[in-house]
């Protein structure tokens, strides 16, 4: 039988394969895209889109809920409407993905893509087996890019049976509010789950720390709002704690804390989420027989996204650089670009702009404070408070803060930004792309931004720092912020 022989095969449907195939299709190239399970993988299921669809209809809910309560209305929903509502937005996404792929496989004079439903085991720098229910098949491939993405972290003690104990994988499959639920790890996956389950305000939510604050990754004036809200909203959060044990008794959850002072405590919940990060899925794919070289965690080995093998690249959660949907999208394509497109400078990481969808909203683009000091980089800083914003004021949504980071010289270029509150992730976007063409401020206080609007707050942090501000951070000195760290040693900048 002739073997079947194609430019690229991509392993992996989810957002960095999809996104690489389509980016093949521009330059001509036969393709073939094996995907075990569902096209759009974590970004669709049980990840990106369906989590935050989850959050979408949390936050509405509490918004509603509150504005009856004024008015002595009960209002109430139950966890199948809200599934219902994130299952539609599933379904939406995933309709839009499956019909153009269909489509580009049935166009008019060769298909444009050739989609296999199966496992893709690599065995050497070419050669991918397909092994599908009844048969399996061996194909050729100039190029492979290998795109299998990541799953849940689990405890080796604490199996997750997505019943009792679950993963992300598996929590929005309830069949009802849990009248408690206890959030093991308290970085961006379990402050959301916090965030949306207390948001419906069925369920008593527990939120176990190591740290002494949530966000240990972000800044500390950050992180603290984020925190009193959820305290806000019911939430417990167990400070400075370890996990020492957690099981199911009973068909309830025990778990047992140990603080950093000494203390122990027991407590018992109806439901556990994990939420301790993911690992990549590299595992049983052929990487070492292909002679991928690979790190002690797992993860694929590359530069700029090829691989130890130079007909092999890797993208998305398997590499170990930043796991989000856009990212990947991004390394998928650049991979293509790589294989068959001109010369192409290499991926830069500085200027990715994330959000996190907690109460409130959460946005962030560059290096935060923490980065800077630690690493012991001088710069200057505007903030500016919400209640200082006039279109937040009129939402009457002044709980947040924009942060702006810049180089402690003349030039002011931008090392980023940090913004937690109403519509904060619209105000990133520009101050991303200063930080990619690597320019300054100047032209940003110069803009004339739409009134009323939240982005109005960044305009006033760069005017700030350029000392030309509308409101004085020497009177209000609550509300605006503007100082310079260098050397340990935070200083008060007068933009008088």
């Amino acid at each position: 039988m002739t073997q079947e022989k194609y430019d690229l095969c991509i392993i992996g449907g989810g957002p960095a394969g999809y996104a690489a195939a389509m980016r093949a299709i521009d330059f001509g190239k036969t393709v073939i895209l094996v995907e075990k399970d569902r096209i759009g993988g974590a970004g669709l299921f049980n990840g990106a889109l369906s989590s935050k669809s989850f959050w979408e209809c949390s936050t509405r809910y509490a918004a509603t809920r509150n504005e009856l309560k004024e008015k002595n209305i009960a209002y109430s929903m139950n966890f199948e409407d809200a599934h219902k509502v994130v299952e539609a937005a599933v379904f939406e996404r995933k309709f839009q993905l499956n019909v153009h792929l269909n489509l580009l496989q049935r166009a008019t004079h060769h298909p444009l893509i050739t989609l296999e439903k199966g496992k893709a085991t690599l065995l050497n720098k070419n050669e991918v087996r397909i092994v599908k229910k009844k048969h399996e098949k061996i194909i050729f491939a100039d190029n492979i890019l290998v795109a299998t993405g990541s799953k849940p972290r689990q405890l080796p003690q604490i199996p997750a049976d997505e019943h009792i104990i679950f993963t992300s994988d598996g929590i929005e499959n309830l069949s009802d509010f849990p009248e408690s639920l206890v959030i093991v790890g308290a970085g961006v996956i379990g402050c959301e789950y916090a965030t949306i389950f207390s948001n419906f305000g069925k369920t008593r939510v527990y939120l176990i720390d190591k740290a002494d604050r949530i966000l240990p990754f972000e800044d500390e004036d950050l992180a603290l709002i984020v925190a009193a809200n959820l305290e806000q909203n019911g939430v417990t959060i167990h400070r400075n704690a370890s996990l020492a044990k957690l099981e199911v008794k009973d068909g309830k959850v025990e778990y047992e804390l140990k603080y950093n002072d000494g203390r122990t405590e027991v407590l018992r919940v109806e439901k556990a989420l994990l939420s301790i990060g993911r690992i990549p899925n590299t595992s049983h794919i052929g990487l070492d027989a292909a002679g991928v070289e690979m790190d002690e965690r797992g993860y694929v080995k590359e530069t700029d996204t090829r691989t130890s093998i130079p007909t092999i690249y890797a993208a998305g959660d398997i590499i170990a650089n930043i796991a989000l949907v856009n990212v990947a999208e991004r390394e998928g394509r650049h991979a293509v670009v790589k294989m068959f497109g001109p010369a192409v400078k290499p991926l830069v990481y500085r200027n990715i702009s994330t959000i996190m969808f907690l109460n409130p909203e959460v946005a962030a683009v560059g290096m935060n404070e923490q980065d800077l000091r630690a690493k012991n980089i001088p710069y200057r800083v505007a903030k500016i408070d919400y209640s200082c914003i006039p279109r937040a004021i009129a939402m009457r949504k002044t709980n947040g803060f924009f942060k702006l980071i810049v180089t402690d010289d003349d030039e002011m270029l931008v090392l980023g930004m940090r913004a937690i509150g109403e519509h904060a992730s619209s105000a990133i976007q520009a101050v991303a792309l200063l930080i990619h063409m690597n320019k300054g401020i100047h032209e940003l206080g110069n803009m004339m931004h739409p009134h009323p609007s939240i982005t109005e707050g960044v305009q006033e942090c760069a005017r700030m720092l350029l000392g030309k501000p509308i409101f004085k951070s020497s009177v209000f000195k609550d509300k605006l912020k503007c100082y310079r760290w260098a050397e340990g040693v935070c200083t008060p900048l007068e933009n008088l």
